[in-house]
């Protein structure tokens, strides 16, 4: 900033203005800081700049989330960034795979870049480990699910009324033998959802059964996997409930061929419409989510202390074609093309 100061002929008081872009300098002298800055080649280092002014934050937030490369997560952390960019703050993301011991290394990595707030698709781990940059003044907020043993806004949808509402619109199509291929049992999401899965069948006297339920797939194989072992069952379903957008892709891809069976999925995909038949799923908002939390974030980083709050966002089923087959008919039905 001195060098700046220097080669434009005025004080590092009056660089530090424009570089920070406060009133009070006029437009020629503005002109030659900045042409001093080209030349020069400055950067303001707002670390630096933190050091000096504590109080004075550094204008980013963190977003952590399972996985990026999921269309749902990529959808929410735009949304964030839409927020973020109106404020002047930066986005800084990282992916936690849903394990818990990246997610306190990613954690890490932003509290010590002195973030201002930190917006968390938490995993199944404790959290107590984000008290201390909590106390330090960090702002947190949970989204897509809460967390265990914090006390923090959180923002989520209703995922086992919306699986609830799925499943029984396969029910209502004469469906008795419904598979449910879900994600890991340990995150909050797939257990809500597979207990609205169970809530649906028992409104309709029908128990589980074990055979037609798959846990744990992580991947577009595991999930083709899934489906090559209901469809050899002796008694095979004749419907599916996919609980993520990944699942469903990896079911879709597993139905190159004919294949009679009727599907509902949890998370719109793109061009669902346009698949033969059309997918019916139960919709969520990412952009919704994704904003919902920015702003409570913003709230909290602008000085709101009230109580934390808990944000339940409502889902869409969205009816198209696939999970409109009726039982005694799908046999017939020459099956879904990608």
């Amino acid at each position: 900033m001195k060098d700046v100061a220097r080669v434009a002929g005025v004080s590092p008081m009056t660089v530090s203005r424009v570089v920070s872009g406060e009133p009070g300098v006029s437009p020629g002298t503005a002109a030659r800081v900045e042409q001093a800055v080209r030349k020069l080649g400055y950067q303001r280092n707002d670390n630096a700049r933190n050091l000096r002014q504590k109080n004075l934050g550094t204008s980013t937030i963190a977003l952590v989330v399972d996985d990026l490369a999921n269309p749902f997560y990529a959808l929410m952390a735009r949304s964030v960034e839409d927020e973020a960019h109106r404020r002047g703050y930066v986005v800084l993301v990282g992916s936690t795979n849903d394990e818990p011991r990246r997610e306190r290394e990613v954690i890490a990595a932003f509290t010590a870049r002195q973030v201002d707030g930190l917006i968390i698709v938490p995993t199944k781990g404790g959290h107590g480990f984000l008290k201390q940059p909590m106390e330090g003044g960090t702002q947190v907020v949970c989204v897509d699910r809460p967390a265990k043993g914090l006390a923090v806004d959180t923002v989520t949808v209703d995922n086992r009324a919306g699986a609830e509402r799925a499943v029984a619109h396969l029910l209502g199509h004469g469906h008795t033998r419904i598979a449910y291929l879900g994600d890991r049992y340990d995150i909050w999401t797939q257990r809500e959802r597979h207990l609205g899965y169970l809530d649906a069948l028992a409104a309709h006297g029908l128990p589980e059964d074990p055979d037609l339920v798959r846990h744990g797939l992580r991947s577009h194989r595991e999930a083709r996997a899934a489906l090559a072992g209901l469809r050899a069952l002796d008694r095979p379903p004749t419907a599916l409930f996919t609980s993520n957008d990944l699942i469903t892709l990896g079911v879709l891809d597993g139905l190159d061929h004919p294949a009679p069976v009727a599907i509902v999925g949890f998370d719109d995909l793109p061009l669902a419409e346009r698949l033969s038949p059309p997918l019916t799923v139960v919709s969520q908002d990412p952009v919704a989510i994704g904003g919902t939390a920015a702003n409570l974030l913003f709230a909290r980083i602008g000085g709101d202390r009230s109580a934390p709050r808990s944000v339940v966002l409502l889902t869409r089923l969205l009816v198209r074609g696939s999970g409109e087959f009726r039982a005694e008919t799908t046999t017939e039905h020459p099956g879904h093309q990608r």
